[in-house]
Parts: structure tokens; C-alpha cells; sequence
């Protein structure tokens, strides 16, 4: 006898896109952890998903860019495929809600078509740590002098070498009030490229041309995500509404 066929599932009505952000504890929150949340909180605030097709149907939720466990971060971005038409700012209220704090919705809006994940070009990232802020100027300096700064990372596909300084787009000191007392802060702007080059492998690299020392607990922040700009920023992957 044939096997029965799966359901086959409606098209969606209508795509949302949703920045949230990872804070405090929860920036340990890992991207299999985050999505079971996600999911858990989509049902709870009876968001009408649009789900796939097949024997295993799931809602359609699209990630984009997630940022390293342990990593706080500001600008975290996912797509949502939904069954009816809603109000953006009432998915918003009821997602924000649903979610504990720490895993805070900043803001949904209709998607205008496209590929979210080809509009996140880069990163801007704020990085805190516990060095002397004279050396931390010289490792800087040093750093973006250097044609390329090797490290090493374990990824699924084993250790791998890779270029932490080509993916720099700028990297600089912030002014001293900006830390706490004893630490000293960096912004870095990255390009995203395979291999991901990721803050902390910016300190290593950091480390290797340089000899900087990062100390203990390393806060990483990712401040920003969305296209590349010109002067060497990251706009707003959810500024074109149209």
C-alpha cells in the first residue's frame, strides 16, 4: 500500500522581521537554547505561524547571524513566516511578554521580501577587559599595522588557522570614562565571512601580534549588525521598510 502523503501546509501571508537582544546571564543562552525559547514563547502569545510541511511540521522561523554563547549582544535578528496578517506592534507586545527578561524583543516590523541574512554584512561590537590602557593602545596600534594576525579556533570541522585581522573593518579605543574603573573598552567593526571571525578571536589576535594580556572575563558585546556602510559602520538591516 502507498504511504500516506504529509499535509501539505498553506504559503505564508506575511513575514515579520524581529531584533531582539541577549542580556545579562542570559547572553550564556545558547542558539539551540534560544530557539527552544523562541518557539515555546510563539505559542504561549498564540503568534498565528505559518508551519513547514512534511511529517514534522515546525514553525517557520528564520535565524539570522546569531551571536557566540556568552556573548551579550543588541542586535539579534530572525524572520517569521505567519498564517494571517497581524499588527507588527502587537507581535511585538506579545513576544516581549512571553520571553524572560534578559531575551527582550526591541522591535518587529514587516519584511519587504529579500534575504535577511544577505543584509547582515558585519558587526560593530563593544569589548570590555581588565588591561592597562597603555599597553592596550600599543596592541591596537600594532594590530592594524599588521598585514595578518593567525589564529587558532576548534570549529565542527576540527582546529582551524585563519586571518583575524582581514575581517577587522575598524577597531578602536574608547575613551577612558567609558569603562569601568581598571578596565578598558574597544569598539571593533567585523565583516562577516567564512570562517566567522568573532571579538574574541580579535583578542587572540590581539595577543599574538602584540602580547596583550586580556585578563579575566572579557565582556563581548555585539552593539550593532546589518549591512557594511561606506565610512566604515553597520546600518540598520530593518531601516528599508518599503
Amino acid at each position: 500500500m502507498p504511504k500516506d502523503q504529509p499535509e501539505q501546509q498553506a504559503p505564508p501571508v506575511q513575514r515579520l522581521r524581529v531584533r531582539y537582544a541577549k542580556r545579562g546571564r542570559l547572553r550564556f543562552t545558547s542558539h539551540r537554547d534560544f530557539s527552544r525559547a523562541f518557539e515555546r514563547a510563539v505559542f504561549r502569545a498564540r503568534v498565528p505561524m505559518a508551519y513547514s510541511s512534511g511529517f514534522n511540521p515546525h514553525p517557520r522561523i528564520s535565524y539570522a547571524g546569531a551571536a557566540p554563547t556568552g556573548s551579550a549582544s543588541e542586535a539579534e535578528y530572525l524572520e517569521l513566516a505567519l498564517s494571517e496578517v497581524v499588527v507588527p506592534a502587537d507581535v511585538h507586545a506579545m513576544l516581549d511578554e512571553a520571553l524572560p527578561p534578559g531575551l527582550d524583543v526591541l522591535e518587529v516590523v514587516e519584511s519587504p521580501g529579500g534575504s535577511l541574512s544577505d543584509l547582515l554584512e558585519g558587526s560593530r561590537w563593544r569589548i570590555d577587559l581588565a588591561v592597562d590602557r597603555e599597553a592596550a593602545t600599543d596592541a591596537v596600534t600594532r594590530f592594524l599595522a599588521a598585514d595578518e594576525a593567525l589564529v587558532e579556533r576548534m570549529t565542527k570541522k576540527g582546529m582551524r588557522e585563519f586571518d583575524a585581522r582581514a575581517a577587522v573593518v575598524a577597531l578602536e579605543l574608547l575613551p577612558a570614562d567609558a569603562a569601568e574603573p581598571g578596565r578598558t573598552s574597544f569598539e571593533v567593526v567585523l565583516r562577516h565571512g567564512t570562517p566567522a571571525v568573532r571579538p574574541d578571536d580579535v583578542l587572540r589576535g590581539l595577543t599574538t601580534v602584540a602580547g596583550l594580556a586580556p585578563g579575566e572575563a572579557p565582556l563581548m558585546t555585539r552593539l550593532a549588525q546589518g549591512p557594511l556602510l561606506d565610512a566604515g559602520g553597520v546600518g540598520d538591516p530593518l531601516a528599508n521598510r518599503a
